[in-house]
């Protein structure tokens, strides 16, 4: 990945390019209220954006509840997939938990996405639970799988400061 590339805190001005790849990585997106409530940061809400070049190619919503970064949306623009960029958000918001006093990360991810579970394995995550029917456009189970964040930390060759 280029040098150039910029993890930042996300913000309302990112919203109309957030869209825009929530369009194309999920099947149910977010609507625009709900994304844009996820930018307005406060002590609970940490989302995050990659940009690259002054392009954002990148966001991570997450919520700080007590211990653990719930990780509510990762997703790249297609454009840049496998480049780093979900490795470099990842890894930037487990830095930024382990500031905050969260010791784990948590998520779901659809049982049929294979891809993104075989990220989420090689960052760390284990399955750690079932979440029957969690998708309700489908009705599609969820994984859940977890990570101590400074397994994430130490496995990309960055410590928790």
């Amino acid at each position: 990945m280029n040098d150039s590339l910029v993890i930042r805190p996300g913000n309302p001005g990112d919203l109309a390019m957030i869209i825009a790849m929530e369009k194309v990585a999920f099947k149910d997106p977010w609507n625009a209220e709900a994304l844009y409530s996820e930018l307005l940061t406060d002590h609970m809400r940490l989302p995050l954006v990659a940009e690259l070049g002054g392009h954002l190619c990148g966001y991570l919503m997450s919520w700080r509840v007590v211990d653990q970064l719930h990780i509510l949306n990762i997703a790249t623009d297609p454009n840049y997939l496998r480049q780093g960029v979900g490795t470099a958000l990842l890894v930037a918001a487990a830095r930024l938990a382990t500031e905050g006093g969260q010791v784990e990360m948590t998520l779901e991810v659809r049982r049929s996405n294979t891809g993104a579970r075989g990220f989420y394995k090689h960052h760390h995550f284990a399955e750690t639970g079932l979440r029957r029917g969690y998708y309700q456009e489908d009705g599609e189970d969820a994984i859940i799988m977890t990570a101590a964040c400074s397994d994430i930390l130490r496995g990309n060759q960055i410590r928790p400061t």
